[in-house]
């Protein structure tokens, strides 16, 4: 069984038609997923990018590997547990088109072929689909006749939402120049204004409608559904599609310009931790079959190489989700998830199907106001607009004790003496606040 392994960088699942979304930005997704099993609850246990890569590699929560966030001095040890290590030793073939490595080192390990586009650009992020499925198509024709490991890393939809100019026009109408000035907050958000000023500068201006930024995203979406569509269609023309497993996820998901994050996938909301899993497995997996149950990046690492029949070391701290996906079994792995970021806070949170409980860990350092806990009540407020911890103390007593105890059970196990969000956060954190600030951004 070869294994096609697809990231779509930052995008969210309720952008996708197949889970409910109301434009067309996926249809060779949404066909994906009629073909083959779809996971309604992937869950990211870390943000940002670095952290929630690692944890898919390794199968470890970033509490054990070490990698909570980006920067810093903190390196992933070379005895962790690494997918693709694991499978060249087991006789794949296994190549990367991909730029995380330029990010940090261990991103390249176990890969005999590791193709990165991204050098001659003006930043990593720039590598369009086109470039990718350039490199990743005729490498996969190459290697047809060989039990490969292919991953391809699409960085659409991540910022700056520059789709090609086709793409622009498609989800949006009107003037977005024109009517209430929805962007305000982000000129008030770190970076805002260098990001209207950069990023966003290709954009109509004086650029006032948040929905515009929106629909560029989506534009974005599709672009990737397409880029998707056309490796796809490459796994047919070689004739390889039913010897060759396909799993597309996204390593976290963004926030729109909700609780005054704008554009970005900071803050441990549903909107930057909820991520698409899709999965079609010739010969083992119905389509057309939904997974209610919550599942997370550190399962997918255990599931490929049980796969593909290879062992799962010890070391591994995820659920092998496979039996989920083959319909063997229909009981839950998880009731509860503990997720984490440090990318400009420091923050757990410990969410099941009824609450989610936000802590900080950086006191009256919040880039948003936000207060120290937060709690949301899932099925009565969805997009986590009514903090109810000053109503349900109790509640909150119960889930931070609980979140406090998975912390300290994890630190032992791993010989820490500080929590890494405190270790690492505070001081990278603090880092980046001054730096904003010192540029007058903030």
């Amino acid at each position: 069984m070869n294994i096609l392994l697809i990231a779509i960088d930052t995008l969210r699942a309720d952008h996708l038609g197949c889970y409910g979304y109301h434009r067309a930005t996926s249809p060779n997704l949404d066909a994906l997923a009629t073909q083959g099993v779809l996971f309604e609850k992937l869950y990211a246990p870390a943000l940002p990018t670095q952290p929630s890569y690692t944890t898919t590699y390794t199968g470890q929560y970033p509490i054990t590997h070490g990698i909570v966030s980006h920067g810093g001095n903190a390196a992933l040890s070379e005895q962790a547990p690494f997918l693709p290590e694991l499978l060249q030793s087991a006789g794949y073939t296994t190549c990367a088109v991909d730029s995380l490595r330029a990010m940090q080192p261990w991103f390249g390990r176990g890969y005999e072929f590791y193709i990165d586009p991204s050098g001659r650009l003006a930043h990593r992020h720039a590598a369009t689909c086109e470039q990718l499925n350039q490199r990743a198509i005729p490498w996969l024709r190459q290697h047809a006749d060989e039990r490969f490991f292919l991953f391809i890393h699409y960085w659409e939809p991540h910022t700056p939402y520059l789709p090609p100019h086709k793409y622009r026009g498609r989800f949006y109408h009107g003037d977005p120049t024109a009517g209430p000035d929805t962007l305000a907050g982000l000129r008030k958000q770190p970076f805002g204004e260098w990001w209207l000023s950069s990023w966003f500068n290709e954009f109509p201006q004086p650029l006032r409608d948040a929905e515009y930024i929106v629909a560029m995203y989506d534009g974005e979406v599709r672009y990737a559904d397409d880029g998707v569509g056309e490796v796809l269609d490459a796994l047919d023309s070689a004739g390889i599609a039913n010897d060759t497993l396909v799993i597309v996820f996204s390593d976290h998901g963004e926030n729109m310009y909700h609780h005054g994050v704008f554009f970005d996938h900071h803050g441990l909301y549903e909107g930057a931790l909820h991520c698409p899993l899709i999965v079609r497995w010739p010969g083992r997996a119905p389509a057309g079959r939904r997974v209610p149950h919550l599942v997370q990046h550190v399962d997918l690492a255990p599931t490929i190489l049980s796969a593909c029949g290879v062992g799962i070391p010890p070391p591994m701290e995820g659920n092998d989700i496979s039996p989920l996906a083959t319909g063997d079994s229909d009981a839950p792995l998880y009731d509860r998830l503990i997720t984490q970021e440090c990318s400009w806070q420091a923050k757990w949170a410990l969410r099941t199907d009824e609450y989610k409980l936000i802590v900080s860990r950086e006191q009256g350092r919040d880039l948003h106001g936000m207060p120290p806990r937060e709690l949301y009540h899932l099925p009565s407020d969805p997009c986590e607009l009514s903090n109810l911890a000053q109503e349900r103390p109790g509640v909150v007593a119960a889930m931070e004790a609980e979140l406090e105890n998975w912390i300290a059970r994890m630190m032992r196990k791993n010989g820490l003496t500080q929590d890494p969000l405190i270790a690492q956060g505070i001081t990278l954190g603090k880092r980046w606040h001054d730096w904003v600030k010192e540029r007058g951004y903030w």
